[in-house]
């Protein structure tokens, strides 16, 4: 964990309103420096809404924040000299070479000639794009990209970095090769806040926002989360699929089911007592039963739980 006392973003009840609609309710966190903090949650929940507030461009409703020690709605100049920022949709320049965009982004972070120069050769050993200087970037795969755009996001080497679902459209093997980059940012003294709908890619964080509709529903470890879990947790494959929903849904020693995938996740009190019972209400239904395991629940079973309970409180 690269974590010490010291605060790098502190949150209390920032909100923001596009006229009735709340993006942003009242939510409270705090990262610490050093730490790879992950931002979770759906489209439409709020993440980028909280970055850009964080970032020092939209002014919040109410509630403040602090970016470095500056305050989010009076400072927001000095916030922007010391963070770097990359978003989902690349900005970088097509029609320019890696080293020109390099050049750049240095000379809009007020880097001088030297000193570009130096950070332009950290750049590209780190996105491992020595000997593609003079390629285009039009001419670049998406992972590439990914790691030019991470690399010019930090090439004034910022106290603090906000990645925006920087991962997105991405083959899964450029996934894990940028979060190798990540843990060499953070490793160096960077705070990172990642947002991200890749629920492998929230295990890699220290700890976790899970944000839903505006509202953090759950801050901890991915191991924390994970033991907030109650109950036993079955994997079901059946056949049909969604006739076995529809009757495991209708039981009362069922406390929640959903669809993963080509399989159900079934959340019970006692697995051992109950799996019979469940068994003969699917054979009962002449639904056939490929197998039913007992397993250890996933960051993806707590959200989806989290998000179902939420739903079943709304009046």
């Amino acid at each position: 964990m690269r974590i010490n006392n010291d605060i790098a973003i502190e949150v209390t009840n920032l909100t923001k309103s596009f006229g009735d609609f709340v993006a942003v309710d009242s939510i409270n966190f705090q990262v610490k420096k050093g730490e790879i903090f992950g931002f979770l949650g759906p489209n439409g929940a709020g993440k980028s809404t909280t970055i850009r507030m964080l970032c020092g461009v939209l002014k919040p409703t109410s509630g403040t924040g602090k970016v470095a020690g500056f305050d989010i709605k009076t400072q927001p100049e000095k916030i922007k000299r010391c963070i770097g920022y990359m978003s989902q949709k690349f900005s970088l320049y097509e029609d320019l070479t890696v080293e020109e965009n390099i050049d750049f982004f240095g000379g809009i972070y007020g880097l001088d000639k030297e000193k570009r120069k130096e950070r332009q050769k950290y750049v590209i050993e780190m996105a491992g794009l020595t000997g593609r200087e003079k390629s285009l970037v039009n001419e670049l795969s998406g992972g590439w990209k990914q790691r030019l755009s991470l690399g010019c996001a930090i090439i004034h080497n910022p106290e603090i970095l906000f990645l925006d679902e920087p991962t997105s459209g991405v083959d899964p093997i450029s996934r894990r090769n940028f979060w190798d980059l990540i843990y060499q940012v953070a490793d160096n003294g960077s705070t990172v806040l990642v947002t991200t709908h890749y629920m492998d890619e929230a295990e890699h964080c220290d700890r976790l926002c899970l944000i839903y509709r505006g509202k953090i529903i759950a801050l901890g470890t991915p191991y924390e989360l994970k033991g907030l879990h109650y109950g036993d947790l079955l994997e079901i494959e059946c056949d049909p699929l969604m006739e076995g929903l529809e009757v495991l849904e209708k039981l009362d020693i069922v406390q929640d089911v959903a669809l993963f995938g080509a399989t159900l996740h079934v959340t019970v009190e006692d697995a051992q007592n109950i799996i019979p019972i469940i068994e003969n209400h699917l054979t009962n239904e002449n639904i056939k039963i490929i197998r039913i395991d007992k397993i250890d629940p996933s960051l993806e079973d707590i959200f989806v739980s989290l998000i179902e309970l939420k739903e079943k409180e709304k009046p």
